[in-house]
């Protein structure tokens, strides 16, 4: 009842913090870990290894997307059946999700390597010294797919038992490890961009043992066995059924990068290919904190929402608002200052690389500032519990929106034409979020239920 009490009456700030930060940390623990893999990939081997990375984040995509489609799936109905005090059934949901964690990134191994070499060029690897790089890359990265997938996709289930801190911890042990064993590999061990790719998968097995042994010793709620690890249909199709949402997003998002990679390979080659790699890598150490602030936001316009206490929504809203585009413009300003050191740490003095990376990081991100609006304002929807609206504005910005210009912009303005698409892409979402906000929030029943704060 505590946590109830303070959602509906807690200070919003002190909420607002406390919800976020786990989030913040995880996720730019993560996404700091991408930077700093690259940086040694582009250091210690070369840019050519940067852009075969670049077009390993299709198929790296889509592993996460499968990992997110059962771990998300899973948890919402998890959550339900132990709010029912229906354990037993909770556990055979969890089992199920295991196998099926197992199971279908069985299956995409197998697709690859079946067809590896169609594969890699379609997302990508269209040069013969791209080529080898990306093969030696993605072949290790995906022998690594079922310790990826149970890392991830079984963590949901400790935070769907309440223990948010234990599953922050699996992110951070595994993007330490990941970090440490790149930078012996490569470095003193001299293995390459192979090096990179085992560095990721064992840094991606200690979290999956980490995560494990969390349910094996015995001081979870849920139980996973192999008893309960017996497939049934019927448990298989819903865990998909509610995971289909964030697993179709990510296909999206592994459609859009697959677009980037061919488009801009071929108007600039493999030194713009390896460039957008830098870009995004840069992009998601961005990001990410943005979407921890509205991720921690989300449950107190939640809670509230379903009270009727409309005055702490908005609230909730306006903070969140408020902090995501601070944290946009403190992202921003630091790109225009830092933009050509920051891409200098990849590039081992590759001048033109560097020079190339430093004009795209400035023109991709040059509406950065107004992103932080559009990502809390798509996520409060989601909070409120309408997807539709939710999906459309989280999809507007990075596929609905941005893969229409991707294929239309570069046709008029050549390699600049893809650099361009984000922030014109950036400038229509928030548009569209701004609308549909608006019209939400106008909308609004104006007679609420106030709790003092």
């Amino acid at each position: 009842m505590k946590n109830k009490i303070d959602l509906g009456s807690g200070n919003i700030n002190r909420l607002l913090w406390e919800f976020s930060l786990p989030a913040i940390i995880g996720m730019s623990v993560y996404a700091l870990y991408n930077i700093i893999s690259r940086i040694f990939v582009g250091q210690g081997v070369n840019s050519l290894a940067i852009a075969a990375v670049t077009v390993a984040l299709p198929i790296m995509i889509i592993l996460f997307a499968v990992s997110m489609l059962i771990g998300i799936g899973a948890t919402a109905m998890i959550s339900i059946r132990l709010g029912e005090q229906k354990k037993e059934e909770a556990n055979k949901i969890a089992g199920n999700a295991a196998f099926l964690l197992i199971l279908l990134p069985l299956i995409i191994s197998g697709i690859y390597f079946l067809f590896s070499g169609p594969l890699l060029r379609l997302f990508g690897a269209t040069s013969r010294e791209v080529l080898p790089y990306a093969r030696d890359y993605i072949h290790i990265i995906m022998l690594g797919a079922v310790p990826a997938a149970l890392g991830y996709g079984l963590n949901n289930f400790i935070r769907a038992e309440g223990n948010p801190r234990f599953a922050m911890f699996t992110q951070i042990i595994g993007a330490v490890v990941s970090v440490i064993l790149n930078y012996v590999f490569i470095f003193p061990l001299g293995m390459g961009i192979k090096g990179s790719a085992l560095g990721t998968v064992l840094g991606q097995l200690v979290s999956a043992i980490w995560v494990i042994s969390y349910f094996l010793r015995g001081s979870s709620q849920i139980k996973i066995n192999l008893n309960n690890m017996k497939p049934q249909i019927h448990i298989a199709l819903k865990i998909m059924a509610i995971g289909f949402a964030p697993f179709s997003m990510q296909i999206a998002s592994s459609i859009q990068q697959t677009i980037l990679n061919k488009i801009v390979s071929f108007y600039g080659g493999d030194l713009a290919l390896s460039a957008v790699g830098i870009v995004m890598s840069v992009g998601m150490i961005l990001i990410m904190p943005i979407v921890g602030i509205s991720q921690g936001a989300q449950p107190i316009i939640g809670f509230n929402y379903g009270a009727k206490s409309n005055e702490r929504v908005k609230e909730t809203l306006k903070k969140a608002i408020m902090a995501g585009t601070v944290l946009a413009i403190a992202s921003y300003v630091f790109i225009l200052i830092f933009a050509a050191p920051t891409a200098a740490l990849f590039s081992k003095g590759d001048t033109a690389l560097t020079q190339l990376t430093a004009h795209a990081l400035v023109t991709f991100f040059a509406f950065l500032p107004i992103v932080g609006f559009q990502i809390v304002g798509s996520n409060y929807f989601q909070a409120v519990g309408k997807p539709v609206q939710s999906t459309i504005l989280s999809a507007s910005r990075q596929v609905l929106i941005f893969i229409p210009l991707l294929l239309i912009l570069p046709n008029f303005w050549g390699i600049e034409g893809a650099w361009r698409t984000a922030p014109i892409s950036d400038a229509l979402a928030v548009l569209l979020t701004s609308t549909l906000l608006f019209y939400e929030i106008k909308n609004m029943p104006q007679k609420t239920v106030l709790v003092e704060r």
